[in-house]
């Protein structure tokens, strides 16, 4: 047990910091976001359970020799344990309840603010003649984002965006507002928002919010690109990202805004702008055989946990 919760211990020491750094800096995921995502959520899931792993196998390490065997030893109570052991299992508690916890907040309010919003995009828009499911703000600021629900979902445009762009670049944002909706993005960014909610002063959370905010917009572009061409994609980004970044986009998302309101078509942040439009005209997608490498190795970030906290168990179970 104590070798598996110092193993436990190093695995979360490196997901907490020096992995998602790298993966921070590394040019590769602009190539590939989706398989890039996938890393993310593998890293934020294996980390978290190393954290708590690391702290339970400590504490019961005194009770038993594996997981099962040591739930049963503590739950008898005949097994008197030293004091560090027990601030060990009283933390991995707290921390476990303090992470259910603000997940449970976060979805809440997330939800709360969701139906706030979609109740005064109904009252001061319009519908659009093309399209009943979308709304049309009489703004002149280049405005487009979605607000997703679990049973429909409401895509948001201004006047000043359609007066903006050419018929084509229109579609392409149209299209990118798709795919956010299709591929329930507002989950995923929930999710980490969430993290970064339960660990404030871990700054990789904040880090792994914005990056994951910055691949979903990826994503969505890539969406687009099925139905425009490459040039009339960039153009559009550029476009509506300069008036977002001059405040023309409000109450979203993947810039680093409130994640709970709404997904804007573009991000508020010219670097990020910047780095979807030069993705477009220079990005190379992963070769095929990389990418099952990254995705194996993100399967092998979840499994390694589990097989530290439930292998012994189950080897013993077996025989």
């Amino acid at each position: 047990m104590l070798t598996a919760s110092l193993a436990l211990a190093v695995l979360a020491l490196a997901l907490a910091w020096p992995v998602p750094l790298a993966l921070g800096r590394a040019s590769w995921p602009a190539r590939s976001p989706a398989t890039a995502l996938i890393l993310w959520q593998a890293i934020a899931l294996s980390g978290g359970l190393s954290m708590l792993g690391a702290l339970l196998t400590f504490g019961l390490a005194p009770f038993g020799t594996d997981l099962l065997s040591a739930l049963l030893g503590f739950a008898s109570g005949t097994i008197v344990a030293e004091t560090w052991h027990l601030l060990a299992l009283g933390a991995a508690l707290l921390f476990g309840v303090h992470l259910v916890l603000n997940l449970v907040v976060t979805v809440i309010r997330a939800e709360a603010q969701r139906r706030s919003h979609a109740q005064l995009v109904q009252l001061l828009s319009s519908p659009m003649a093309d399209d009943p499911s979308a709304r049309l703000l009489d703004t002149p600021a280049p405005v487009a984002y979605c607000i997703p629900g679990a049973l429909s979902s409401v895509t948001v445009f201004s006047a000043g965006l359609v007066d903006l762009l050419e018929p084509a670049e229109l579609r392409a944002v149209i299209e990118h507002e798709k795919a956010h909706v299709a591929q329930r993005h507002d989950i995923v960014l929930v999710v980490f928002r969430a993290w970064h909610s339960s660990l404030p002063w871990f700054p990789i959370a904040y880090r792994a919010q914005r990056e994951v905010g910055l691949l979903i917009e990826m994503l969505a572009d890539d969406r687009a690109r099925r139905s425009v061409d490459d040039g009339v994609l960039a153009r559009a980004i550029a476009l509506v990202g300069s008036g977002s970044s001059s405040g023309g986009v409000s109450g979203g998302v993947s810039g680093g805004g409130d994640v709970s309101l709404a997904i804007p078509a573009e991000s508020s942040s010219p670097q990020d702008v910047r780095s979807r439009v030069l993705r477009i005209a220079r990005a190379t997608p992963l070769p095929t055989p990389l990418e099952a490498l990254i995705v194996g190795a993100s399967g092998a970030l979840i499994a390694v946990p589990t097989v530290l906290l439930l292998g012994p168990a189950v080897v013993g179970l077996v025989q």
